[in-house]
């Protein structure tokens, strides 16, 4: 074009008709239509591109000149046929060899994917297909960019024309290089007769000829059963609480009838022995049917035992705040709590009547129930929120329903179990594979509900997600305005930082109001006053306007706090994240749902919610006492808005997701010895709900059909499959039969400490007889434990930044590694650095968490080879976990608030005073045990020397803790029997200080080649601790409550030997320890040392030197050793 007008008019036109053809695009996806949608995408591409759509792809590369591309386009070369061709093939062919090279890497940089879909069937309406998307093509930033490409998938059925799914997507530049796959996971309706087939179709948002096609085949589809109907409400007049025929029990409640769900299962719960499964909505009272089958319990098994399972420490604590209140203080009945979090001794769940739980913990302690008389002692079995079996936990809550039929069977005592759940869509296999009969399946329709509840559902349009949340600010401030002007308001969001960034748009909407404090329900004077003690500076704005935030990254007085306030109406509005849904019981008039994503830190994108958290929120809408009618708006992406229509109003089916970790739950068999062969193995999956389910939606679980054969076959594969992966972890050994299955020490390591098998292996492959601290530390968190923990969004920069910090260097190409960030974090926590942001808090409690029993493992495992100088190294690292302190630290630092600026103080006071104290400490204090001496339990004295630098309150806490600190005193003596006139005696003592090695009388004889008893007494003093003696670590850069405990470790220095290992637990006044251990084969001079560590504080150790004469073994000694050895057997037995 030569005319400036017209080249001005063509610019005019070019920059608008992208635009609107974009629009076009949109409009045609909204509508579903797939060959409209096609080509407005190609179309838009045309466009921005400046190409027609059938030239070749190659002209997108301005490196090639155009009479190469002219001759591409001749010879009718495409791009599928030049990657297979050879770049001196397509050379020739161009009569061009040198750009044969440049054309092979042009092809190979066209973005290109391969798709592979797998489908599950839900329902017979639904499926859910798991599409695995991997990258194929070559990364060049110059072509690229540095970000990633986006991609735009649907699925389009072409008998009818339709697209049922749509989502945009990117694929990054660390997937393409790394070839790693990326996942989508989503639904789609099916409607009957099936369809032949589905198209899933991936075509590049930006790049022509860049397109994808899957074929989703419904030829050997088997849809599930149709479900059973649900349990109908009968119209019963109420019960009143007098039928409970219990005075005592009758004052518990504040009502004075049941409601009517609470009516309908009274006889079978409280009058009968059966099993139950209970299916209701939320709110509708499912406690009390819990408590109903426990006071069962109390009343006819007295000396018995409950357990009461719930699926988050939060829901237990809930509980058990409850309950020690309602059960314990008024009933007089022990009520334990048993969590990661809090560990009761023995005897307190020997006496206990009723012991509140977590799945993961229960699973561990029945695991050895031949052991543990309390867990044969249990009559009855609640499982609350039964319906996560489906959930990634699920497979727990399988695993103990199967063990406690297990039980009960081999015990012959019948274990009632009771199972409380939202309503189902399979209620029926659940029912069967609990045991239970018609008379005990209650399986309520959703609308049930004591208040009734009315949803509303939005979509909102837009691929990124955090504008999208910004976009339903003001439709929640709306729905607040017309819903719930006056009453409370819970919103649900899904981060921390949504809770903060929602609040704030509240206040500026508020601002426009003619008053703006209309949801601060208490006088703004009483409001000041409580602002001033929140911690939290975004809480402190927000609170001043009657909103509240509420997360894990709050101080728990803070907490407590917004808690109070919401609770007692004096702020109307509480945004939230989605675990209070489960964690804390606070309803409200009307919820509001904001997004129904999560970032999941794991696989590193968007997840939608599962649909039971969903109903959860939406169950906490509508108070019993305040509303006749709950309020619940959701708000969702408006690609998943038909899904929740459907799913919101009628019941999901729970599936088993027991595969993906069969194998470390058969581990856990083996080793308690439940499982000894193959044909076991088998039988133990009979017992599971995941069979259950095998044979009703077999689709789901990749099963072709339920014939015999074809099951037979499906079960010993996966069998075979679980015992190899365990044969690789080195946790069994399979028989040479191929049949027998025999528990290898690794095996019962992993199942004892609850790790997942690949940690045991990889301890096993990595661990050595010197691994220092630094090695072990990197083991520690290459553990499989740690592969959940998230790294956010922009994580993989903070933790760059907060590498730089730290002493020990990470690889610099894994930043956005879970292992990294928790190698980062535990550094983090012994240097203690800044952390970048309060998230890497919460986190650093998540990996503390589970590093002590990760470490007992790792100790365990080198125990077992005899490497002393690791498992010394292993209970530092542990003392380093607890304490919060690097080893090489001074062990003074581990007092609270003494840092390393402080450390002057101790040198200089000692020089200052040494001679005005004769008799007292002399040298310079180094570390505790020095400054313990020095203070001689005057807390003047520690006063004296740190009171420049610090303030009275933090004086008194530091001494605190130094005043805690055990003294343990050490004799030893050693057992066995001497065929010698001197030493007629059965013990002799070890000299406690050896000076003088050639005094012959320091040695002590024993023969070789036998067994002695090494006989520990150890005395604990106090110094200048007032309080009541507790057993409790101080601790306090600790995140939960840990018992004090010491191990006891025998072993040889110059040999790097370990011969024995003991734990023991905390010594209140003095305990007696015995320690057996087998003396050499060839006679000699040893010196064997005995180590005291502490696993609990730096800087307590102590060691002790055995000088032993081994001697030549007389066939007497011998004689004498095994008739000892027979005696002390009789007397144990």
């Amino acid at each position: 074009m030569d005319s400036f007008s017209l080249i001005s008019d063509s610019a005019y036109v070019a920059q608008n008709a992208a635009r609107i053809v974009r629009a076009l695009f949109e409009i045609a996806l909204r509508k579903r239509w797939p060959a409209m949608t096609y080509r407005l995408l190609n179309l838009s591409k045309v466009i921005d591109k400046r190409l027609w759509g059938w030239v070749s792809p190659l002209r997108q590369f301005s490196v090639l000149p155009p009479s190469v591309l002219t001759k591409l386009e001749e010879k009718n070369l495409t791009v599928d046929k030049m990657k297979d061709m050879r770049k001196d093939e397509i050379g020739h062919m161009l009569h061009h060899v040198k750009i044969g090279l440049k054309v092979k890497q042009c092809v190979h940089q066209i973005p290109s994917i391969a798709m592979e879909a797998t489908i599950q069937p839900i329902t017979r309406t639904v499926l859910r297909v798991r599409l695995n998307i991997t990258p194929d093509f070559m990364w060049n930033d110059q072509v690229h960019g540095t970000v990633g490409e986006p991609w735009w998938i649907w699925v389009e059925d072409p008998t009818n024309d339709h697209i049922y799914h749509s989502e945009y997507f990117i694929i990054q530049k660390k997937q393409v290089i790394t070839k790693e796959p990326q996942i989508l996971v989503f639904t789609i309706p099916i409607f009957e007769p099936l369809p032949s087939q589905y198209y899933i179709r991936a075509v590049s948002d930006r790049w022509l000829g860049a397109e994808a096609v899957c074929i989703i085949n419904f030829q050997h589809l088997i849809l599930p059963e149709r479900h059973p109907p649900h349990t109908e409400l009968l119209d019963l007049q109420p019960l009143p609480i007098t039928a409970l025929g219990h005075q005592e029990y009758e004052v518990l409640y504040k009502f004075t009838h049941f409601n009517p769900i609470q009516t309908q299962i009274f006889h079978t719960v409280y009058h009968t022995d059966c099993n139950v499964l209970l299916g209701a909505p939320t709110g509708s009272g499912k406690t009390v049917a819990a408590e109903l089958a426990i006071f069962r319990v109390f009343n006819k098994y007295p000396t018995s035992k409950a357990v009461y399972i719930a699926p988050l420490k939060a829901l237990v604590r809930e509980r058990i705040e409850d309950w020690k209140v309602r059960i314990e203080e008024k009933l007089g009945k022990k009520v334990v709590e048993l969590t990661g979090d809090v560990t009761p001794d023995m005897r307190a769940i020997a006496q206990a009547d009723l012991i509140v739980t977590t799945p993961e913990k229960w699973d561990g302690v029945s695991r050895s129930w031949q052991n543990r008389s309390y867990v044969q002692k249990v009559s009855i079995l609640i499982i609350d929120e039964i319906h996560l079996l489906g959930d990634e936990r699920g497979p727990v809550l399988e695993v103990i329903v199967s063990r406690t039929n297990f039980i009960s069977s081999h015990t012959e005592k019948p274990v009632r179990v009771v199972g409380l759940s939202t309503a189902l869509a399979n209620a029926r296999d659940l029912a069967d594979w609990l045991n239970i009969n018609q008379m005990g399946l209650f399986n309520f329709r959703p609308s049930v509900r004591p208040v009734p509840l009315e949803v509303h559902i939005q979509g909102f349009p837009g691929q990124h997600y955090c504008p999208r949340m910004a976009s339903m600010n003001k439709p929640a401030f709306q729905a607040i305005r017309s819903h719930s002007p006056a009453k409370p308001v819970l919103i649900f969001v899904s981060s921390r930082r949504q809770t903060r960034l929602t609040a704030l748009d509240l206040i500026a909407f508020l601002a426009t109001e003619d008053d703006p404090k209309q949801w601060l329900k208490m006088d703004e004077r009483e409001m000041n006053d409580i602002i001033v003690t929140v911690r939290d500076s975004n809480l402190k704005l927000t609170l001043a306007f009657g909103i509240g935030m509420h997360h894990a990254g709050l101080h728990e007085r803070d907490r407590k706090t917004v808690e109070e306030l919401f609770v007692n109406c004096k702020i109307q509005v509480l945004i939230a994240t989605s675990t209070l849904a489960w964690g804390v019981n606070f309803p409200a008039h009307l919820v509001i749902v904001k997004g129904t994503e999560y970032y999941d830190g794991k696989t590193r994108r968007y997840m939608d919610y599962p649909i039971t958290d969903v109903l959860q929120m939406m169950g906490r809408a509508g108070r019993p006492q305040f509303d006749d009618q709950g309020k619940a708006v959701i708000l969702v992406h408006d690609i998943k808005k038909d899904f929740y229509k459907k799913f919101l109003y009628e019941p999901f089916p729970v599936e088993s997701s027991l595969l993906e970790v069969l194998a470390d739950h058969l581990n856990a068999e083996i080793a308690a010895g439940t499982i000894t062969s193959k044909q076991d193995a088998m039988d133990y999956i009979t017992w599971t709900y995941f069979f259950r389910r095998l044979i009703m939606n077999p689709t789901y679980y990749n099963l072709d059909d339920v014939s015999h054969d074809t099951m037979n076959k499906y079960l010993s594969g996966l069998v075979e499959k679980s015992l190899f992966d365990l044969e690789c972890s080195y946790c069994i050994e399979i028989g040479e039969d191929n049949r027998s299955i025999e528990p290898l020490t690794y095996g019962r390591i992993a199942s004892y400490y609850y790790l997942k098998h690949p940690t045991i292996g990889m301890f096993k492959d990595q661990l050595k007889p010197e691994s220092n601290i630094e090695e072990l530390l990197l083991i520690l968190t290459n553990a499989e434990e740690y592969t959940d923990l998230p790294v956010r969004h922009n994580e993989d920069q903070m933790n760059s930044e907060l590498a730089k910090h730290l002493p020990i260097e990470v690889s610099p190409h894994s930043f956005d590694s879970s292992h990294t960030k928790t190698h980062l974090l535990l550094q983090a926590h012994f240097s203690h650095a800044k952390l970048p942001c309060p998230d890497y808090a919460t986190d650093t409690k998540t990996v503390l968490d589970q590093a002590i029993r990760i470490c007992q493992a790792m100790l365990d495992v080198a125990a077992h080879h005899g490497w002393l100088v690791t498992a010394l190294n292993i209970t530092s690292l542990i003392q380093m976990v607890v304490q919060g302190r690097w080893i090489h630290d001074s062990s003074l630092l581990t007092l609270p608030y003494i840092e390393v600026h402080h450390l002057y103080l101790f040198r200089k006071w000692s020089q200052g005073k040494r001679k005005s104290t004769p008799g007292g400490y002399q040298g310079p204090i180094e570390c505790l045990p020095e400054l313990m001496t020095a203070c001689e339990g005057k807390e003047n004295v520690f006063a004296s020397i740190v009171d420049s630098e610090l303030q009275a309150a933090h004086i008194s806490q530091a001494w605190n803790f130094l005043s805690r600190l055990p003294i343990l005193n050490i004799s030893l003596s050693i057992k066995g029997c001497w065929d010698d006139p001197v030493q007629p005696q059965n013990e002799v003592p070890v000299p406690s200080l050896t000076t003088d090695m050639r005094d012959d009388k320091k040695w002590i004889k024993l023969y070789a080649d036998q067994e002695y008893v090494l006989q520990i007494n150890l005395q604990r003093t106090q110094m200048g601790y007032q309080g009541k003696q507790d057993s409790k670590a101080a601790a306090p850069r600790f995140p939960k409550v840990k018992d004090e405990g010491w191990f006891l470790i025998l072993g040889e220095i110059d040999k790097k030997e370990l011969f024995a290992l003991k734990r023991i637990g905390y010594v209140r006044t003095r305990n007696t320890v015995s320690v057996a251990f087998y003396t050499p084969e060839t006679s000699g001079k040893y010196i064997y040392t005995l180590y005291l560590m502490s696993d609990s504080y730096l800087g307590m150790d102590q060691q002790y030197d055995i000088y032993l004469n081994i001697i030549p073994a007389s066939s007497s000694a011998q004689v004498t050793a095994e008739v000892s050895d027979a005696m002390s057997h009789l007397a144990l037995k």
